[in-house]
């Protein structure tokens, strides 16, 4: 059965940084494409980030404007998004889970998620 384990989640100014660490049992990462996700109460879950099991760059949401990097240690079984110049739009309860070609998510299982919160 498949796990995912995030963290690293925080209160920050904005123009700060986090870093988020999703721990994956159950598969392995190198075989699927790694994505996070981010929920805002009462909206749907969106994808911010994608790493690809292929050799193609990761993927982000267009919205992101460069501010983010999605990357992955296998020896760990880890993925990870750095969060650069956080902004007032960007507080949500972050997941990750894998990604199938439609962008909707592989397992219907979903982790606790990690809180990410931006305030002066």
């Amino acid at each position: 059965q498949v796990q995912f384990v995030e963290s690293g989640g925080g209160l920050v100014q904005p123009g700060g940084s986090l870093r988020l660490s999703c721990s994956v049992s159950g598969i392995n990462v190198n075989q699927y494409t790694m994505g996070w996700y981010r929920q805002v109460r009462g909206k749907e879950r969106e994808l911010v980030a994608r790493f690809f099991n292929w050799d193609s760059p990761p993927s982000y949401a267009w919205f992101l404007e460069g501010r983010f990097t999605i990357s992955r240690d296998d020896a760990k079984n880890t993925v990870y998004l750095q969060m650069d110049r956080l902004q007032p739009d960007d507080p949500a309860v972050y997941y990750c889970n894998a990604v199938n070609t439609i962008l909707t998510p592989v397992f219907s299982s979903w982790g606790q998620g990690t809180q990410v919160s931006v305030s002066s």
